[in-house]
């Protein structure tokens, strides 16, 4: 069972406004706030997101280096995906592989792909 991941970023305010609105859809609640960092949990597990240092942001993130690739959360129903899609349009948020969207996991995958402030992508997966 997973506990926690923590996960450094470059801008505590923007990525604060991109992940509040998300895991509250998704039904996690705000656990922890402090100066530099802020957790959502759900259940037992947390999410934690904390700001870099300024001296550790001369080499931005990208998620084919070595290191964390994506989140994946489970979405309730495919209208759930639908409206989470929605409201990233309304927000401006780029949908990866639009071409392919919902099915970009494959044909019995219905899903949305996207990334927050510093490109780390996200996926929404509805259940089967």
């Amino acid at each position: 069972m997973l506990h926690h991941v923590e996960i450094y970023i470059s801008n505590l305010e923007k990525s604060v406004e991109f992940w509040s609105w998300l895991l509250t859809e998704l039904g996690y609640e705000q656990y922890q706030k402090w100066e530099l960092g802020i957790s959502w949990k759900y259940q037992e597990t947390y999410l934690v997101f904390v700001q870099a240092e300024e001296r550790f942001l001369d080499v931005p993130y990208h998620r084919c280096r070595v290191g964390l690739n994506h989140l994946a959360f489970h979405a309730r129903s495919r209208e759930q995906v639908d409206e989470i899609t929605e409201t990233l349009i309304k927000k401006e948020i780029p949908i990866l592989y639009r071409e392919k969207h919902p099915y970009a996991g494959g044909s019995e995958y219905y899903a949305v792909f996207f990334e927050d402030p510093d490109r780390i992508k996200v996926e929404l997966v509805a259940p089967n």
